[in-house]
């Protein structure tokens, strides 16, 4: 059986104690599997850089790289496996595509992998590996990325891209549950109907075709994490997810399959 590939906005790192809808999707989506997979390969927006690095950590730590929240958040941790093997398995994937990567024995967990991987899987035990954002990619170059690392899915490794599916800090409003700003669930709408098409002229396109686009993400990083997951998924798409957090943020989750 062929993992899918997931799309999770991580939103607030408040989303760690703060589940709201997006936790429990995210925990029914890893039940409903049935099983585990021997590995994960994530990619978050909290780790860019020019070019592509990989963790190679032998045990994974939470690194809390944020500041001003509560106490108690400061206290979580997550400290499932590492995989050297499944990062040199993953730059030998990547070679194979004529893309380099680097690997990085120091890098922890940023709380774009580390907060999400708390619902999917709680008890911390499947081993995880991080690939960075490369800066330098576009729409298209993420989904070729993606497209290199889809092979990975039949060799029991879960490839998750987390992101925030709307991510503009400036318009966040408390509470929670602010009622959402206008752009934000036309932005939600557009990406649904046009991931449910595999509409990738459109979806390449989006800094123009979607409403609210400058709105919804002044800078393209958050973004960029679906295009990874959409590339190594394939066409098959089910939304999983579609809450807005703080008003500003999109917390949509996606699968992809064939």
């Amino acid at each position: 059986m062929r993992w899918p590939t997931l799309f999770v906005s991580h939103g607030s790192p408040m989303l760690a104690v703060e589940p709201g809808l997006t936790g429990p999707a995210l925990a029914a989506w890893s039940a409903a599997q049935g099983r585990k997979p021997k590995g994960i390969l994530v990619v978050s927006p909290h780790w860019m850089g020019e070019g592509l690095a990989l963790s190679t950590r032998d045990r994974q730590v939470a690194w809390h790289d944020f500041g001003g929240f509560p106490p108690e958040l400061y206290q979580l941790q997550y400290t499932a496996p590492g995989s050297p093997s499944l990062a040199a398995r993953v730059q030998a994937l990547l070679a194979e595509s004529g893309i380099a990567a680097d690997l990085d024995p120091r890098r922890p967990l940023d709380h774009g992998a580390w907060v999400p991987l708390r619902y999917l899987y709680p008890e911390a035990d499947v081993p995880v590996v991080q690939l960075s954002l490369d800066m330098g990619r576009d729409a298209a170059g993420q989904l070729e990325l993606g497209r290199a690392l889809a092979r990975l899915r039949d060799e029991d490794i879960l490839v998750i891209g987390s992101g925030s599916l709307t991510h503009n800090l400036r318009h966040v409003r408390m509470p929670q549950d602010a009622p959402a700003l206008p752009y934000v669930p036309a932005f939600q709408q557009w990406y649904a109907e046009k991931l449910g098409d595999h509409d990738l002229p459109a979806l390449l396109d989006w800094q123009a075709q979607a409403p609210g686009a400058a709105q919804a993400h002044p800078h393209d990083d958050h973004l960029m994490p679906l295009y990874v997951a959409l590339g190594a998924g394939g066409a098959g798409f089910r939304r999983l997810n579609d809450e807005v957090s703080y008003g500003a943020l999109a917390m949509d989750a996606y699968e992809f399959a064939d």
